[in-house]
């Protein structure tokens, strides 16, 4: 935690968060809880923001934590001993974030759960991303939360819902968060990053105003706007897919993908009119329209198939350097047809 605002609240999570102060009030708090819903709208954090006020000892009226009793003051420091956190370690050899939840952190968990708590009030778990859960992890954790301890409370969080087994799910009482209204999330972007693309990134980010500020305060921007000349230029014929799929290796495979799928289905709505507010990449509307009048909308639908059948391929081990130059190939013919 950075600061003391990691007790506050975003402003779109009211209605969420009346709901889990309900469950205290009236003294039904679940003893396994999931949070689920898009990536980007703050559900870790109101995760946590349950989790301080079943830990803290005097509540405020609203049901939050108080931020500043002993045990407040443990969460801040990060060392309050019935506050455990369950998340993906990094990898010791290779430094980099391993990508599951393995069952030797879940063993450590159980066992930590089998000692009585430090303090009178409840012990919470989070684990998030709750999807992240291994085969092994998940069939280990099973048998834990089907044999809750008391005064214990496991919030699970996760906005990839359908990657958790169904017992796992049957489990646990459920919240689902949904994203702001655009003009609470815009008025808060602005007023946290008062940026002048603002509005553009909350189109890029679909509406999830904590992932389109990483955006703002990332190169997220710029890189668009890069891998977009490229498009383009490959679409010219002024730079041949093999070399600009070797350009685009060291991007987020998810992230481009979205960008091309995004920058066709602008395409296709420039062909029928579409006015620049109601497109995912406003700031690219004549790039994008010039394209859409010199392609046949056919090929233009073929390419988007292509695209989304890409989706299912890349979370396979296929060479991302042969999966890119086969996309820009197909791009690069698409267009070659277009000027015929």
């Amino acid at each position: 935690m950075s600061d003391l605002s990691a007790f506050e609240r975003y402003p779109w999570q009211e209605d969420a968060w009346q709901r889990l102060h309900s469950y205290v009030v009236q003294r039904r708090v679940p003893h396994a809880l999931l949070i689920s819903g898009v990536k980007g709208i703050g559900k870790t954090h109101l995760a946590k923001q349950f989790a301080f006020a079943l830990l803290c000892e005097r509540p405020l009226i609203s049901g939050a934590a108080c931020g500043q009793c002993p045990r407040c003051l443990l969460v801040y420091a990060q060392t309050h001993p019935d506050f455990t956190m369950i998340t993906k370690e990094v990898d010791q050899k290779s430094k980099k974030l391993k990508t599951s939840i393995e069952i030797e952190q879940i063993r450590v968990l159980v066992a930590q759960m089998n000692l009585t708590p430090q303090f009178d009030s409840y012990r919470v778990v989070i684990i998030t991303p709750a999807d992240a859960l291994s085969h092994a992890s998940s069939n280990a954790f099973l048998k834990f939360l089907e044999e809750p301890c008391d005064r214990t409370v496991l919030i699970l969080v996760t906005d990839q819902l359908h990657k958790l087994s169904a017992t796992i799910k049957s489990r646990c009482q459920k919240l689902l968060l949904c994203a702001p209204e655009k003009s609470v999330a815009l008025t808060w972007l602005i007023q946290h990053k008062g940026h002048e693309h603002a509005e553009l990134a909350l189109n890029l980010a679909q509406g999830s105003p904590l992932l389109a500020l990483g955006y703002l305060q990332d190169d997220h921007l710029n890189q668009r706007q890069a891998c977009f000349s490229l498009w383009l230029a490959v679409a010219k014929q002024t730079t041949h897919p093999v070399i600009a799929a070797a350009q685009w290796l060291n991007l987020s495979e998810k992230t481009l993908l979205f960008w091309l799928t995004t920058w066709v289905i602008d395409v296709m709505r420039c062909r029928f009119e579409t006015q620049p507010n109601r497109m995912y990449h406003p700031d690219l509307y004549q790039s994008l329209k010039e394209l859409a009048f010199s392609l046949h909308l056919v090929d233009v639908y073929s390419f988007y198939d292509l695209l989304l059948q890409t989706r299912l391929r890349i979370e396979t081990p296929i060479n991302k350097q042969v999966l890119w130059e086969e996309i820009l190939i197909a791009w690069a013919n698409l267009n070659q047809r277009g000027s015929q």
